[in-house]
């Protein structure tokens, strides 16, 4: 996987901040917790001890992993807003026409998803579908629920 990643600064910065806390926090956390375990004899029946090996065994995949998705980022800024088309980073505000709800999606790498604030991957369904739209363009979207149809409002 050499494919790089675009990322927005900010998930960069919660990246960065989640190896930091997962070498500096973490890892030594789970070090002291195996030591402690060991502590107390047989490790064959110790399930403190096995407990504590699964965690750093999960510590030690994340940190792998979030170190190739930093080394693979690529800072992507532009302006969006003045695009002909929407893009990577732009904040989309549509209308589903099924609803009549408006509703506002910022596009965003999987690592930065927070469906919740309307930070959406950008690989999504929803991301996929808006991707090279434009204004007041209807889009079909299929999603595990059906078919959703957004008209694009605006984008910035």
């Amino acid at each position: 996987m050499d494919a790089t990643i675009p990322v927005t600064q900010e998930t960069l910065d919660q990246l960065q901040a989640e190896l930091d806390n997962l070498k500096k926090v973490e890892r030594p956390g789970v070090i002291q917790a195996i030591a402690e375990a060991r502590s107390h004899g047989d490790l064959k029946e110790n399930a403190e001890y096995h407990a504590a090996k699964e965690r750093q065994g999960y510590i030690e995949g994340r940190i792998q992993y979030v170190e190739d998705r930093i080394a693979r980022s690529v800072v992507t800024t532009h302006n969006t807003a003045a695009a002909a088309h929407i893009t990577f980073g732009a904040t989309v505000k549509a209308r589903n026409l099924g609803t009549g709800v408006e509703v506002e999606y910022t596009l965003v790498s999987p690592d930065g998803m927070d469906p919740l604030k309307g930070r959406i991957s950008y690989t999504s369904p929803v991301g996929k579908s808006l991707i090279g739209k434009s204004r007041g363009e209807i889009v079909d979207i299929t999603t595990p629920k059906g078919i959703t149809r957004l008209e694009i409002l605006d984008y910035r």
